[in-house]
């Protein structure tokens, strides 16, 4: 099974999908970003941009993860923003007909409460990637919230055990008990933001 837990920027996919992989016995996280970095760091400058658009990146990503899925025999977690419906089309659509299990999550949220998490986010990314998200805020939440982005996980007043647990239940996934005190919590968060950020 495959679980895609899209969102904009600041949403809180990188640390569901980490609570997720540390909760749900037997299960790995496959980052399509990681694919999108790589293409990025080999192209000059000059042809540098969004790596979505590359042809290149939505092959590879649908490919790697059709032969995770063939192969490894837990739940796959991919957290990557993926708003533009073609390409959608293109990764999920494609993996669903080919017959792979999907299950595909949008963490949702007003924006106000985005605002305050990526505001809270530090280190994650740094300021022109923040910059960038807010500029983008409101047409990301927008997409996602039609029905082909279902389905939605409305985050606004839950903690990240909390959402881990509506996409586990959803799934039907048995998912081990969140033990994390708020201290706990809290940390945990922060390593997450630290681990996760990208120096393109």
């Amino acid at each position: 099974m495959l679980l895609w837990i899209n969102g904009p920027f600041g949403a809180g996919k990188t640390a569901t999908a980490s609570e997720l992989r540390r909760r749900v016995p037997g299960s790995i996280i496959c980052d399509p970003e990681h694919v999108g970095i790589g293409m990025h760091r080999m192209l000059p400058p000059s042809q540098r941009g969004d790596f979505q658009d590359l042809p290149a990146w939505r092959r590879s990503v649908r490919e790697l993860l059709a032969r995770t899925l063939a192969t490894y025999p837990g739940p796959v977690i991919a957290p990557m923003t993926l708003a533009e419906p073609a390409y959608f089309d293109e990764i999920i659509g494609g993996l669903r007909s080919d017959g792979l299990d999907v299950r595909h999550f949008s963490l949702l949220a007003e924006p106000a409460t985005v605002v305050r998490r990526l505001s809270r986010r530090g280190l994650s990314r740094g300021l022109t990637s923040d910059t960038w998200a807010l500029d983008h805020l409101g047409p990301c939440l927008r997409q996602l919230r039609q029905p082909r982005f279902a389905e939605h996980v409305e985050t606004d007043g839950l903690t990240v055990p909390q959402v881990a647990d509506a996409i586990a239940g959803s799934a039907g996934l048995a998912i081990l008990p969140s033990t994390d005190g708020p201290v706990r919590a809290r940390l945990r968060l922060y390593a997450t933001s630290v681990r996760a950020i990208r120096l393109l």
